[in-house]
């Protein structure tokens, strides 16, 4: 009997850890949006075979006014992500990118497509392909855009027949492939830097093509203004063209393949060209100039944010983090974790030394932990992942993973089973003998649930680690940590306040059963949270999955229970617990795939393309980047932002309210959050028509801080 309660007890906790993780929706052909129709389609005329032809793509058809980016989207967007599942020795290709067209989005220019487009990808089947079928999985995932911008993904599965044609979509293969830039083996490509602009020269280029008016299409983002007009001329079968530089160019690239477009033509010719001059430095570049025609003002994103308060240097930078971390110990999302902390001060209290290793290894636990996420987190963005801090509790399978942890604790603490009676013998007295490794793993645990409610201590410490080489933003994120774990540490070493400390007793029975109610208010705001992920139906069915587990627990680990009852009842609970992941697997995932942010009558989606288009128009915008997982961010929305008197404030000085939800991961606001120095949420920034940049109010909000930053702003 003790054999099947760890056998059960290994079957649940791998259930609920790995569930969420193996959560997969059916993946069909079709994924359709209020905003797209994708659909994954292929092209093999002589079927599946090792040097027949053989395409793939993914077909978009855009609803009217709505558009997807190209490779290089220009001032704002993301470009379409494909990735691919094939059989071993069956290789994709890169997308080959249509020509794209211009999309002015008020002051910004962008680069992409309306209407259907088809994006194709040539496939390499091996020698060696034996199978009857081609089964292919794609993971797409793409930024739609009109007035706003959506992020939107699918997941498609299609099995091709090896020995047979598969030619239903010939028609539309054949214009993507004629939509394709063409190269031009004779054409000389060269550019170079002359007074903030990038002065471009193609000579060689085909015969219909010279004397036309050209559009200049570079594949390499952050280099030209993409907004102004360049002067452009022919002279002698060449054509020229003064492209100005983004006054915050990311990129100093020695060749810069480019499309170059005309109007009539289906397809853009393909040049590379040789940047002949060498770049100057950021600092060294002057206003751009636009030529002849009249140039649309700066985008608004490559403005620099008037932030809240002047740079901080690296020493004052760890000093805000050793405060900040000392201050997380009084955050609700932080306190459940300590309680257990505190439990072991009470049982210890008369051992200085075992008080004293205790605190060291906690301490230990939470400076790692800190050092190892922040290292992941700066690896993720020097790879080009746009995320931030707190980027855990993103996950929807993180956010479900803690959920099941919290509420196996608070079950073990209310007294409801004892972990004696189901973990693995070698388990329960490995840490019996270690209760180090306890204190240690306490810390650990502190930080997966603390670290996303830094920012409203740490906004420009944590901005500015981002920017530091890597081995002084680790030292910042160290330093958190220490501060985080510094006064238990004092209190552990301190014998006077060990002495303090109550003796061990009947108390602390009751203590430990306490204890377990943060712990499930924990659990509350986790569902909570997954419910702001996946909808209502994931955070039901998250609910009766932890209903399940708690029932399992019991069931294998209750105290009360003889052999005969928990063998009873330990085989009915894992069968609930199956029938529970039956229904919560899919669940959790069926938001998943498109979720459009919710909007209401005072505040609306954020979306750089808003941010401009109203600044355009005179309008001042105040932009509240949110998180459901973000305590801070909750507060001043129930507090400050509700208050009647700042609303009517808004509204005096017709504001335009966006919120910029990153609850789940959106590399649009990770990347706007970025440019503002900032690695987390909350983020409160007010812009003003015709400033430099946004004002970025504090973390905290007051309603005289937003009252003095809206009167500052000119009258309408």
């Amino acid at each position: 009997m003790c054999s099947m309660n760890r056998f059960g007890l290994r079957l649940l906790l791998a259930a609920t850890l790995a569930a969420p993780w193996l959560a997969q929706a059916a993946a069909g052909a079709v994924v359709t949006t209020p905003q797209v129709r994708a659909e994954l389609v292929a092209h093999a005329p002589d079927g599946v075979a090792a040097g027949q032809p053989l395409w793939l793509g993914l077909k978009i058809d855009h609803q009217p006014h709505w558009h997807t980016y190209w490779k290089n989207p220009g001032d704002s967007g993301l470009p379409t992500t494909l990735e691919w599942t094939l059989p071993a020795g069956v290789v994709a290709g890169a997308i080959e990118w249509p020509t794209p067209g211009k999309l002015p989005i008020g002051p910004l220019m962008n680069y992409g497509y309306e209407g259907t487009l088809l994006l194709p990808v040539a496939v390499t089947v091996p020698a060696d392909f034996k199978a009857e079928t081609l089964n292919v999985k794609l993971r797409a995932e793409w930024l739609v855009c009109k007035d706003v911008c959506i992020p939107e993904e699918g997941e498609f599965a299609i099995e091709l027949p090896a020995r047979a044609a598969t030619a239903g979509h010939a028609a539309l293969f054949a214009a993507a492939r004629a939509a394709l830039p063409q190269p031009v083996p004779d054409a000389r490509a060269t550019a170079a830097v002359e007074e903030g602009s990038l002065v471009v020269r193609v000579a060689g280029l085909p015969a219909e093509w010279r004397g036309r008016a050209l559009t200049f299409f570079p594949e390499t983002p952050g280099v030209i203004l993409n907004a102004a007009q360049p002067a452009s001329d022919w002279q002698d079968g060449t054509w020229s063209a003064r492209v100005p530089l983004d006054p915050q160019r990311s990129d100093s690239p020695t060749t810069m393949p480019a499309v170059l477009a005309a109007p009539g033509q289906p397809a853009g010719l393909l040049v590379q060209v040789a940047v002949t001059t060498p770049w100057p430095t950021l600092s060294a570049l002057p206003a751009p100039t636009y030529g002849e025609a009249p140039a649309a003002a700066a985008p608004a994103q490559a403005s620099p944010a008037t932030p809240a308060s002047p740079p901080i240097g690296l020493a004052l930078a760890l000093l805000f983090a050793l405060a900040g971390g000392m201050l997380l110990n009084l955050m609700p999302c932080v306190f459940p974790v300590l309680s257990l902390k505190v439990l072991g001060f009470a049982a210890h209290g008369g051992d200085r030394r075992t008080l004293v290793a205790g605190g060291l290894a906690y301490t230990a636990g939470v400076v790692l932990s800190f050092v190892a996420l922040a290292a992941l987190f700066l690896a993720l963005r020097a790879g080009g992942e746009q995320i931030g801090w707190g980027f855990q509790l993103q996950s929807p399978a993180v956010v479900a993973t803690l959920a099941a942890l919290f509420t196996l604790i608070g079950l073990n603490l209310a007294g409801v089973f004892e972990l004696g009676s189901v973990l693995p013998s070698s388990l329960a007295s490995v840490r019996a003998r270690h209760p180090l490794v306890d204190s240690l793993l306490t810390g650990v645990l502190a930080v997966a649930i603390a670290s996303p409610c830094t920012a409203p201590f740490m906004g420009a410490s944590l901005g500015l680690a981002i920017t530091l080489p890597a081995w002084q933003a680790l030292a910042v994120f160290a330093t958190l940590g220490l501060g985080m774990a510094l006064p238990y540490l004092a209190a552990s070493a301190w014998p006077a306040l060990a002495r303090a400390l109550p003796r061990p007793g009947v108390w602390m029975a009751h203590f430990k059963t306490v204890m377990a109610f943060p712990m499930f208010a924990t659990v509350v705001w986790l569902v909570w949270v997954l419910g702001q992920q996946v909808g209502i139906d994931g955070a039901a069915a998250m609910l009766a999955l932890l209903l399940a587990l708690a029932f399992v627990a019991w069931a294998l680990g209750s105290p009360s229970l003889g052999p005969r009852a928990r063998g009873g009842f330990g085989a009915a609970s894992l069968l609930l617990m199956a029938a529970a992941l039956v229904w919560a697997v899919p669940a959790l995932r069926q938001e998943a795939v498109a979720r459009v942010p919710a909007s209401s009558e005072d505040w609306q989606p954020w979306s750089a393309e808003r941010v401009a288009q109203a600044q355009a128009e005179g309008q001042p915008v105040f932009v509240d980047f949110t998180a459901a997982w973000c305590v801070t961010c909750q507060f001043n929305k129930r507090t400050t932002l509700a208050r009647p008197e700042v609303q009517v404030a808004f509204a005096d000085k017709r504001v335009l309210l966006l919120r910029a939800d990153w609850t789940r991961r959106d590399a649009a606001i990770s990347a706007e959050l970025t440019r503002l120095g900032r690695s987390g949420v909350p983020v409160y920034a007010l812009y003003s028509p015709g400033s430099a940049g946004p004002r970025l109010l504090s973390e905290i909000l007051s309603v005289d801080e937003v009252q003095s930053a809206l009167a500052a702003l000119p009258s309408s």
